[in-house]
């Protein structure tokens, strides 16, 4: 194929005009930071989240020699703090603690929301946490198969709490009713914390929630966990059986907290943050801090981040059509 003076001067011209875009790209990349970096977290200060983040920001600031500063956006389930980073600049400077509840469920529960999963560039994914199903012990039951047994021979009587419609814990009691084949009534509340009071009180059977939330409760002996959400036992319980050792074959229920930016912010500055997040968290001393907590430590890359989001997306979609649950 030939090309005519003009055709070789449009090209040379487009070939400059990438080349010089990439070095722009590899200088901002080699001068990140140069000001402080907005660590959004889209929930109220005090709580997992908001640890976490301070966490994981404390050690940043050491790290990139600017401060990262956590700005708690609480509101909306998450979409409030989500938003603000899916519309700011895409240059570094504003990422986000992102969880099950903005960025994959809400996009399926609520289509009027501002943004979706594509408007964000995943880092990395940061830790795991389990969920576990917990029973008040004056149910009488156990292990997982009493209790499915039991509940097929009252079916409807039994209930079970989350911290509201729509809630990862909402969801995980759904999955399991799914799976088991039971008929369980969900009550929901304005947060967890009510329905662990209520579970405790003896005013429900049973709530599937946060291992960190309801690990002293667990010990103390005032609630009887019966099996986890994840594939894997914790340090936190091992004696207790993850969902599928306890005979419920493919439940997944846990939550995963990742570090994300706007989409569109350059792959070096991704690389950079994403190389500093990953050696933090692998760092031994926070491993173990994060595991006393009932965290799981991850590190990923970012396209393994990606991944997961969409695997997780895909599998509430499933869970929330099957169901029929709209919130809108």
């Amino acid at each position: 194929m030939r090309f005519d003076t003009r055709q070789r001067g449009v090209i040379c011209r487009v070939g400059l005009a990438a080349l010089a875009a990439a070095a722009t790209s590899l200088a901002t990349a080699q001068t990140f930071p140069v000001k402080p970096i907005r660590f959004v977290v889209p929930f109220a200060p005090g709580g997992g989240t908001d640890l976490l983040a301070r966490a994981i920001g404390q050690r940043l600031t050491d790290v990139l020699g600017q401060p990262v500063v956590v700005d708690n956006r609480a509101g909306a389930g998450g979409v409030i703090g989500a938003d603000l980073v899916a519309k700011a600049a895409p240059d570094g400077y504003t990422i986000v603690l992102g969880s099950p509840g903005p960025l994959t469920i809400n996009p399926n529960l609520r289509p009027s929301i501002p943004y979706r999963l594509k408007d964000f560039a995943p880092i990395t994914l940061a830790t795991i946490s389990p969920f576990v199903l917990v029973v008040n012990p004056a149910l009488g039951v156990a292990s997982v198969k009493e209790l499915i047994a039991l509940a097929k021979s009252k079916p409807g009587t039994l209930n079970f709490g989350s911290g509201g419609n729509g809630s990862v814990a909402h969801l995980s009691g759904e999955q399991f009713k799914a799976l088991a084949g039971v008929q369980i009534t969900h009550v929901p509340y304005k947060g967890s914390n009510p329905s662990i009071i209520d579970l405790i009180g003896g005013q429900l059977q049973l709530v599937i929630d946060n291992l960190p939330v309801l690990v002293l409760h667990v010990r103390s002996g005032r609630l009887k966990a019966l099996a986890l959400g994840t594939r894997k036992r914790s340090v936190l319980l091992p004696e207790v059986p993850t969902m599928i050792e306890a005979g419920v074959p493919g439940y997944q229920a846990s939550t995963a907290f990742g570090v994300l930016a706007p989409a569109g912010t350059p792959r070096a500055i991704m690389a950079r943050l994403n190389r500093e997040i990953v050696t933090i968290l692998r760092a031994p001393d926070l491993i173990e801090r994060f595991a006393g907590l009932g965290l799981e430590a991850v590190g990923s890359t970012p396209e393994e981040y990606a991944e997961h989001l969409r695997a997780e997306l895909a599998q509430y979609s499933k869970l929330i059509k099957s169901i029929g649950l709209k919130l809108e």
